[in-house]
């Protein structure tokens, strides 16, 4: 397969205009994307891409799903946006899903996952400073990431976001994944929140332990501050259940969870849902979102959760599937690490750096993703099949053979 940088003549000029007229802040792929069908995009030349990434875990139901297409142009000629002065018809029946789908019992619509951990963060600042003022450090991960806004870069456990816009929110505190004695010693009465990544995304796939995730709940109680999960990236399905937290048996309940990427597929829709506990911490004039949780988004997040339903056991079941091939290829190459993720949200840890491998493997035709450098990312749409993955995996092969060889 030739590359679109090559093959596509409207490139130089998109190029030429995003240099000019866009902050350069993101190291763009040479490809033009023009269109997507299921699994699979297609570039402004007509090359062909197994997509495996799937906007960073949004296209959930892949590209041009017809019962979402046929939804997002009835509401087109019906209402695009009314702000939350008013009532839709559709804001009120997705929130009582999302309530039902996560135990919680309140819910706030914002735009993104970023807006929506700002106001988890809000809700935990003002709980505890109806306790005590001093009550407002939130206890956060290493390696976990939350988002790029002020709030969220300040409990984002990775220093290379934060330093350049440093000094940032304070009362962040940081504490090593699983390690229970490190976060038993740190939770304190002073402590208004803790906010865990059930399955840490952009910090290279690595999951919490359910002994983790109950003693955070027991110090949470303890010292009356809440539970945050982060489902912005592990949640909404891609785990095969709705939401991470749901993996444990039992169940650990959190105080708080905010969600985001594939709740609307492709159209911006971010959530917070909320036990009563949490929810009364915001009253009204504390927050809000012009566009969150308008006629359009959340039509089609609704639309989203009848097609989630059945698809639920599959995710299971085409992720393991994908994770048993991958180790297959573990064994023929010693580059690879380890194989980890649940449902379709894998990571495959290399001993170097998986740049060229994501360079190589778009130039075959596959999309995929490196994060902390050296784990290969992938969050497919949750409609993959077992031939799409048999597909991934002979380019994975091919362009394991051309790295090992060079």
């Amino acid at each position: 397969m030739e590359s679109s940088v090559a093959a596509s003549p409207e490139l130089p000029s998109v190029v030429d205009l995003e240099k000019q007229y866009l902050l350069q802040n993101y190291a763009r792929f040479p490809l033009v994307l023009h269109r997507g069908k299921g699994c699979y995009v297609y570039d402004t030349a007509g090359n062909r891409y197994l997509d495996l990434i799937a906007g960073i875990g949004v296209n959930a139901l892949g590209y041009s799903h017809p019962r979402l297409t046929r939804v997002i142009r009835e509401q087109a000629g019906l209402l695009l946006h009314t702000s939350n002065l008013y009532y839709h018809e559709y804001q009120g029946p997705l929130a009582e899903r999302v309530a039902k789908s996560s135990g919680l019992d309140r819910v706030f619509f914002s735009n993104s996952g970023a807006e929506s951990m700002e106001g988890a963060l809000k809700m935990v600042r003002s709980h505890g400073r109806k306790i005590d003022p001093a009550k407002y450090h939130v206890i956060a991960l290493e390696n976990s990431f939350h988002g790029r806004t002020l709030g969220a870069l300040s409990i984002t456990g990775q220093e290379k976001y934060r330093r350049d816009f440093e000094p940032l929110v304070p009362g962040a505190h940081f504490v090593p994944r699983n390690d229970i004695t490190a976060l038993e010693q740190v939770v304190n009465e002073h402590t208004a929140g803790i906010v865990l990544e059930l399955v840490q995304g952009e910090g290279g796939i690595f999951a919490l332990t359910a002994e983790y995730a109950r003693k955070a709940r027991e110090l949470a109680d303890r010292y009356n501050a809440l539970l945050v999960f982060d489902e912005i990236q592990c949640g909404v399905g891609r785990p095969g259940t709705y939401f991470a937290y749901q993996l444990f048996d039992p169940v650990v309940m959190p105080d708080v969870m905010v969600a985001a990427k594939p709740l609307a597929c492709g159209i911006p829709l971010g959530v917070i849902a909320a036990n009563e506990r949490a929810a009364v911490s915001i009253g009204p004039g504390m927050h809000g979102s012009t566009f969150g949780g308008g006629p359009l988004a959340c039509r089609v997040a609704l639309e989203f959760f009848d097609i989630l339903d059945p698809l639920l056991p599959k995710i299971v079941e085409t992720g393991s599937y994908f994770r048993m091939r991958l180790t297959e290829l573990a064994k023929r190459y010693g580059f690879i690490k380890e194989i980890r993720g649940v449902g379709l949200m894998i990571g495959v840890e290399l001993d170097m750096p998986g740049k060229q491998i994501v360079l190589d493997a778009m130039a075959e035709g596959l999309l995929i993703n490196c994060t902390h450098d050296t784990v290969i990312r992938m969050l497919p749409p949750y409609i993959l099949t077992e031939q799409d993955v048999d597909r991934a995996i002979t380019v994975l092969n091919r362009v394991f053979k051309k790295t090992k060889t060079t």
